[in-house]
């Protein structure tokens, strides 16, 4: 395989299709979950968001180790696409078992809580490391990366505008006023869903490449390799940031329009034009974006989406046609980063490899679910938190002018307070546009080498 090779329709929209599974779980939880828990499930404020902490440590451990599974795979499907096959009905059914409220006392509740929410996150690890680690062995060309990833997402957000579209009306329409019931069935349904489409990517991809890693390496020796590249130390925390500022706005969301705009018949078409948005913006992303270098575009439209949405904050609850307009353009321009972040996690694999001459897909994106889920987590923790601290009350049509004001808060100046944090962290990231192509072209001529040397082993440069 070339760096010039090209990703046919088929590729990108096979492998799009799964982020489209992932999605229907990843936009519940987002946009659902920590609601579900306090409002149907019964899950005290402050409990549901220390569970939601605590289950991302275990994953701590956990990630890592399949990560290193899926480096370690070999089979005539590939590293990645038989682990699709592997879990996509237990990814399923663990999305009904969360969704399930089951007649137990307060106390063994919480404990059911903790084990389903615990095994769909373990889940989601075994099957989206791998997904997430693929582009690696579909293609070794940026810009085709960049093209895959816009297509990822693109199929992604109509994944989770699917969720948004008829999520709600399916509770409705299967609890028939019983929303635990309704829950239960419309997120088994979500979840049959996703599991067709995790077999659709599986196949319409194929992979392209296979490293020559040597599979005798300790993960202790992998790992020592991962934390002593510095780009990886950056982007890391970038995406903890990123993910903890987009949750905590997520959960807020359903707050935000009920409790703050008072019109909880506008949930849904408040959700929905942002995720038509965000459609919109993963989509262009490449067109947009594709020609400047990324590191300077990416802190650009951070610092041009955190302006429109401080402007929330401060505009009156009343004006909700300019609410609107100035959430649709936020999620817009916010989601033109989207499949960049992505990107630079196989900028970081790549580089790895450049350096240590060591192929590190599946750890290197193990680290990315671990930043997704901690973000999950810790947004939903600091929303739980927060509303606690505030004696938040469920289902009261009037809330104190306090909570009023930190649920404004929660929706705007705490992610856009994140997000600032993740443009001056791009200060210190050095693989521009220009460093990734010519570690491509590197990698591509020493693969060439290595064809013909099989013995050659690369030092270790930084």
């Amino acid at each position: 395989m070339t760096l010039s090779s090209v990703l046919t329709t088929k590729d990108k929209i096979g492998y799009g299709l799964g982020d489209m599974a992932s999605a229907l779980v990843w936009q519940t939880a987002t946009l659902f979950l920590a609601y579900f828990y306090t409002d149907i499930f019964g899950l005290p404020a402050a409990i549901m968001g220390t569970m939601f902490l605590l289950v991302r440590v275990i994953d701590a451990f956990i990630d890592p180790c399949i990560g290193a599974l899926v480096d370690r795979t070999q089979t005539r499907h590939g590293r990645f696409r038989p682990w699709l096959l592997w879990f996509a009905i237990p990814f399923g059914v663990s999305c009904l078992l969360t969704f399930y409220v089951p007649p137990l006392s307060p106390t063994l509740k919480i404990v059911y809580a903790c084990a389903t929410y615990s095994l769909l996150s373990l889940v989601y690890s075994a099957i989206n490391v791998p997904y997430c680690a693929m582009p690696g062995a579909l293609t070794l060309n940026p810009r085709e990366r960049h093209s895959l990833q816009s297509w990822r997402f693109g199929l992604s957000f109509i994944g989770g505008l699917i969720v948004t579209v008829i999520a709600l009306p399916l509770v409705e329409w299967l609890g028939d006023g019983n929303p635990q019931k309704g829950y239960f069935f419309a997120m088994g349904l979500m979840g049959l869903l996703g599991v067709v489409l995790f077999y659709c990517c599986f196949f319409m991809t194929r992979e392209r490449y296979a490293p020559g890693n040597d599979n005798s390496a300790s993960l202790l020796k992998d790992l020592k390799l991962l934390t002593a590249n510095s780009q990886w130390r950056i982007i890391f925390v970038f995406n903890v940031l990123l993910l903890t500022a987009v949750v905590t706005r997520g959960s807020a969301t359903m707050y935000y329009v009920k409790y703050v705009m008072l019109r909880p018949d506008l949930v849904f078409a408040f959700i929905v034009s942002g995720m038509v948005a965000n459609l919109s913006g993963a989509l262009l992303s490449e067109r947009l974006l594709g020609k400047f270098d990324r590191v300077r575009a990416y802190q650009w439209t951070i610092i041009s989406f955190v302006a429109l949405a401080a402007a929330i904050f401060f505009i009156p609850p009343s004006a909700v046609w300019l609410i609107f307009t100035i959430n649709i353009v936020f999620s817009f321009i916010q989601n033109l980063t989207t499949p960049l972040q992505w990107t630079m996690f196989s900028d970081v694999v790549d580089y790895e490899e450049h350096r240590s001459g060591r192929r590190l897909d599946g750890l290197v994106f193990s680290t990315a679910l671990f930043a997704i889920k901690f973000g999950l987590a810790l947004g939903g923790a600091v929303v739980g938190w927060v509303l606690g601290m505030v004696d938040y009350l469920p289902n009261q049509t009037a809330q104190s002018a306090t909570v009023l004001t930190t649920i404004n808060a929660l929706f705007t100046l705490i992610p856009c307070a994140l997000f600032l944090c993740m443009a001056l962290l791009l200060c210190f990231y050095k693989l521009s546009s220009r460093r990734v192509a010519d570690i491509a072209g590197a990698l591509a001529r020493k693969r060439k080498t290595r064809e013909e040397t099989p013995s050659l082993n690369p030092a270790v440069q930084e």
